[in-house]
């Protein structure tokens, strides 16, 4: 096999990624404050500004954007006349969930089984090393032969848009010829792949409320109307028998015609226990990919442990709902109010606060960048072509820069493949992805800068 010097230089790096990795994952940087002091955000902002100057990036910033959270950015200038790519990625993570659940400490990067565990080890700290891997390469062997913008989020799990008002009150910084999104996956370890589609989401908070305060079940209850028990009642109207996310008046019938999952991988996947029934109908990618999928994220309800014999007079719940493209994420949200109250019951108070909302993104995958990328999918990974899939996640940013940036090429690649367990306990990173990605991404702004001077 003829000698890969990029590919040989980016495993040399390798070491120094994972010592890297293991700084960024240890700041606790989930952006509520309720769960993690603002000053983990902080030090993780600050860690991404470091790294950035100490590649020789100008104009690195930290920019305080509307929700109260703070993007990272950075300008490495290339050859004159050559194009511009951006590069994206976020250091704010989920957060740990149960941190018991998880094998090893969340937030210290821990080898086991060949993978590197940590919260954000592969949502979206590991984005960030590939981006660094690439460029050190490049520099390494003659070059970076485009400029490189570089934009770090500091909110993108809590979808609160700060980075996206930011870009449009200063439409010209983050302009550019083609932007790579360090964010999704490939759909199977080993198997390259470029993301086609993202739903977009609409996060809302509902609080119901009956009575004026708890009471007595015994004395009370059978006619005082129960708060928690009303809650449930709307939130199940959101389903049909099957599992289906049924929102009045929003398509939920769509079909995915590119790349499929079958069941059996995906039942692997999900981690779902023997002969529970998956839900919905259609093929697991129509599923996931192209319909609308709604998701009760946490509820307020007494616990088992020290509950009372009471009739609850309020219950809160936050509901997600995933819209594919096709969808407006506005236009999706007024249908999921208008459903909660059309199907409140027994007249309890509704309230509905939306906490975040994004749109659904398409790419343009006959574009020249997606050739680009192909070639250096081929190179990083022998034997393989370059696949596109949907992804049921979402990353608002991505329709913004589309509508800042009409002509530039957008790009979805990343480390959360299958295996990773994104916003689970015990999320890991392959380094082997991390290093062949990084590979993929060197030689693609190659590509990219050759087919912008045919």
């Amino acid at each position: 096999m003829t000698p890969n010097p990029i590919a040989e230089t980016i495993a040399s790096l390798m070491p120094r990624a994972r010592a890297e990795l293991t700084e960024l994952v240890a700041f606790q940087s989930v952006a509520d404050p309720a769960v993690f002091p603002r000053s983990e955000c902080e030090g993780a902002a600050n860690w991404v500004a470091g790294a950035l100057r100490s590649e020789g990036f100008q104009d690195v910033a930290l920019l305080d954007t509307p929700d109260g959270s703070q993007s990272v950015y950075g300008l490495l200038p290339g050859p004159a006349g050559a194009p511009t790519v951006l590069l994206y990625a976020h250091y704010d993570v989920q957060p740990p969930l149960d941190e018991s659940a998880w094998l090893t400490p969340p937030f210290e990067l821990t080898e086991r089984d060949g993978r590197w565990y940590g919260r954000g080890a592969a949502d979206c700290k590991g984005g960030l090393l590939m981006h660094l891997l690439a460029l050190r390469a490049l520099k390494a062997h003659g070059g970076i032969p485009v400029s490189v913008k570089v934009i770090v989020e500091g909110s993108e799990e809590q979808g609160t848009g700060g980075l996206e008002r930011y870009a449009e009150a200063h439409p010209e910084l983050l302009a550019a010829d083609a932007v790579v999104i360090g964010d999704t996956g490939n759909f199977r370890v080993g198997l390259p792949t470029v993301t086609a589609t993202l739903r977009g989401m609409t996060m809302l908070r509902v609080q119901l409320d009956t009575l004026k305060g708890n009471l007595h079940s015994g004395q009370f209850g059978g006619a005082a109307p129960d708060a928690l028990a009303a809650m449930i009642r709307l939130l199940d109207s959101l389903r049909a028998a099957d599992g289906s996310t049924t929102v009045d008046g929003l398509a939920a019938d769509a079909g995915w015609d590119g790349l499929q999952y079958p069941e059996d991988e995906f039942r692997q996947d999900a981690k779902v226990l023997d002969g529970v029934e998956l839900i919905g109908t259609g093929t697991v990618a129509d599923r996931i990919w192209a319909r609308p999928a709604v998701t009760v994220i946490g509820i307020d309800c007494p616990p088992v442990v020290g509950a009372t014999p009471s009739v609850q007079a309020s219950a809160r719940a936050q509901i997600s709902l995933r819209v594919p493209p096709g969808v407006d994420a506005a236009d999706a949200t007024k249908l999921l109010t208008a459903h909660l109250e059309s199907h409140t019951p027994w007249g309890a108070r509704l309230s509905v606060e939306q906490i975040g909302q994004g749109q659904p993104f398409r790419a343009d995958t006959s574009s020249p960048a997606y050739t680009s990328m192909a070639e250096a999918m081929r190179i990083a990974y022998p034997g393989e072509e370059m696949q596109s899939s949907g992804m049921g996640g979402s990353i608002p940013l991505c329709n913004t820069l589309a509508s800042l940036y009409p002509e530039a090429e957008i790009l979805l690649i990343g480390l959360s493949e299958p295996e990773a367990q994104i916003h689970a306990v015990n999320e890991s990173v392959s380094p082997e992805e991390l290093e062949r990605l990084s590979v993929a991404e060197a030689h693609f702004l190659v590509n990219y800068a050759h087919s912008k001077q045919d």
